[in-house]
C-alpha cells in the first residue's frame, strides 16, 4: 500500500520546505498539499524544490478560478522542476465559495470539469509537440499559442491528473478521465468508499488510483486518543454543516444531523456543533487506535478497497519514530 501525507492548512509558508523534508525522511510515498489559506501550486513548488524523491500532488487546487492555461503552465513548470514528481489534483469546490469567495460563475460543474481536464491535457500536448492548440468546448476555447509563449517539451510530460470530491457524479467523472481520485474527510469511511466511491470510479473500466484519506483518531496512548477524538468531533461538526458534504450523513441515515448543524451555522453557533456529533457517529466514520494498532485497523478497513492511504505525521516530532513504523507496516500490507 502507498502511504501519503497531508499538510495542515494553516502551516506558515516558511515551514513548508522543512515539513516536506520531514515527510520524505519518514518514508512516505507522497505528500498532498491543500489549497485553503495558501496557493496550492506555490506549496507544491516549495515541497518539490526541497525534496529529492517525494511525489507531491495538489489535493486539491480549485480549478474554476484559474484558466486551464494558467494551470497547465504552472503544472508543466512543477513537473520540470521536480524531474517528474508532480501530480495535479483539481477540485470544483462548492457553489457558495466559487461565487462568493472567488467571484466566478458556477455552472454545470461536472461538465465544466470534464472540459477543464481535457483542455489542460490539450495544452500540455501542444507544449510537448509544438503543434497548434485548438480546443473548442462549451466552457473553454483555446485557439492561440504562439511559439514565443510555448515553454516547449520537458523530460516527463505525463503529469497525473487527480480529482477530488464527494458526490457520485464526480466519482464517475474521475473514472472516465482522471488518473486518480482523492477522498474528502467527510466521505472516507470504508462503507462510503465501498458503496458510493468505488462504483463510480470503476464504472468506466479504467484503472484509477484511489487515495483514501480518512480522519483518524490515533496517538501514543488512551489519553492521546481522547484528545484526538474531541478534535475530530469538532472538525466533523463544522464540515458536515456544509450541505455539499452531506452524502455520508444520508448514507448512514443521519440527515437530521446535517439539518441541525446548518441551523447552528445560520445562528453563528459554531462552538455548539461538536455536541451534535455523537460517539456512535465517530465510531462509524473515523478509524481509531493507538500507534501500535492503527496500521492494522486501516489495513482491515481499507485493504480490499484501495492501495493508497493517507495518514499525517504526528503533531509532536518526538513521535516520528512510531509513525515511521506505521508507514512501513502499511506499505508492507
Amino acid at each position: 500500500m502507498k502511504v501519503y501525507s497531508g499538510m495542515a492548512a494553516e502551516i506558515p509558508i516558511s515551514q513548508v520546505a522543512g515539513y516536506a523534508q520531514r515527510v520524505e525522511g519518514l518514508g512516505y510515498d507522497g505528500l498532498r498539499v491543500a489549497e485553503t489559506v495558501h496557493d496550492g501550486m506555490l506549496l507544491a513548488g516549495l515541497a518539490l524544490d526541497h525534496t529529492t524523491s517525494l511525489r507531491v500532488s495538489t489535493a486539491v487546487v480549485v480549478a474554476f478560478p484559474r484558466s486551464p492555461m494558467v494551470t497547465a503552465i504552472a503544472a508543466w513548470d512543477l513537473q520540470a522542476l521536480s524531474g517528474g514528481r508532480f501530480g495535479l489534483g483539481l477540485g470544483t469546490q462548492i457553489k457558495q465559495n466559487i461565487e462568493g469567495r472567488f467571484s466566478v460563475p458556477w455552472e454545470a460543474p461536472i461538465e465544466r470539469m470534464e472540459e477543464y481536464v481535457a483542455a489542460v491535457r490539450a495544452i500540455w500536448q501542444a507544449f510537448g509537440e509544438g503543434g497548434p492548440l485548438d480546443v473548442q468546448g462549451e466552457h473553454y476555447r483555446f485557439s492561440r499559442l504562439q511559439p514565443f509563449f510555448n515553454p516547449g517539451p520537458i523530460n516527463h510530460p505525463d503529469i497525473p491528473v487527480l480529482l477530488g470530491g464527494v458526490n457520485p457524479r464526480i466519482c464517475e467523472l474521475a473514472g472516465r478521465v482522471a488518473d486518480g481520485f482523492i477522498t474528502h474527510p467527510t466521505n472516507a469511511s470504508a462503507r462510503f468508499v465501498a458503496e458510493r466511491i468505488k462504483p463510480g470510479l470503476d464504472s468506466a473500466g479504467r484503472e484509477v488510483e484511489l487515495i483514501v484519506s480518512p480522519p483518524l483518531i490515533t496517538g501514543a496512548d488512551q489519553r492521546a486518543l481522547s484528545r484526538a477524538r474531541e478534535h475530530q468531533r469538532r472538525k466533523l461538526g463544522f464540515l458536515y454543516s456544509t450541505p455539499a458534504y452531506g452524502p455520508s450523513l444520508e448514507l448512514y441515515g443521519w440527515d437530521d444531523v446535517g439539518d441541525r448543524l446548518r441551523a447552528l451555522a445560520r445562528s453563528g453557533r459554531w462552538d455548539d456543533m461538536a455536541e451534535v456529533i455523537t460517539d456512535d457517529m465517530l465510531d462509524a466514520l473515523v478509524p481509531q487506535g493507538t500507534y501500535d494498532e492503527i496500521a492494522g485497523v486501516l489495513l482491515d478497513a481499507y485493504g480490499g478497497l484501495t492501495s493508497s492511504i493517507g495518514i499525517n505525521p504526528p503533531d509532536d516530532p518526538a513521535e516520528d519514530g512510531a509513525v515511521a513504523e506505521i508507514i512501513r507496516a502499511l506499505q508492507a500490507g
